[in-house]
């Protein structure tokens, strides 16, 4: 599993956080899957000491499936591998706007490199 969200994290803009509407990619080694969901719910576990967290999810698949899980802060963030049922998780939401940042930066850039380019209409009067 280890191997597998290295390379993930490799192709895939991730965020470090994760809050109601974000999309998450789930990876599971057993059953083995990797498949994207929608956060629609995060209300804390007040049974529990430590820092809990019940995550509503609704996987994007057909049709719509609707968990919920309760999960700790690293694991709902993507920081640590955690098991269910003795199988391996990961899960961590992803970045969806780097690419739109990046292609507006480079529109930005080609302007700006136009405007260097051309000669000035305006003169300089002394």
């Amino acid at each position: 599993m280890e191997k597998l969200v290295a390379e993930l994290r490799q192709i895939i803009p991730f965020k470090d956080t994760t809050d109601i509407g974000d999309i998450v990619l789930i990876a599971s080694k057993e059953p083995q899957m990797l498949v994207y969901a929608l956060v629609t719910d995060i209300s804390r576990d007040t049974t529990r000491k430590a820092e809990w967290w019940h995550i509503g999810l609704t996987f994007l698949a057909i049709p719509p499936q609707e968990i919920t899980w309760t999960l700790r802060t690293l694991q709902m963030t993507g920081m640590e591998i955690f098991t269910m049922g003795g199988e391996e998780r990961f899960v961590k939401a992803v970045n969806l706007t780097p690419s739109l940042n990046r292609s507006s930066q480079q529109t930005v850039q080609a302007k700006q490199e136009n405007v260097k380019k051309k000669d000035s209409f305006l003169k300089r009067v002394k």
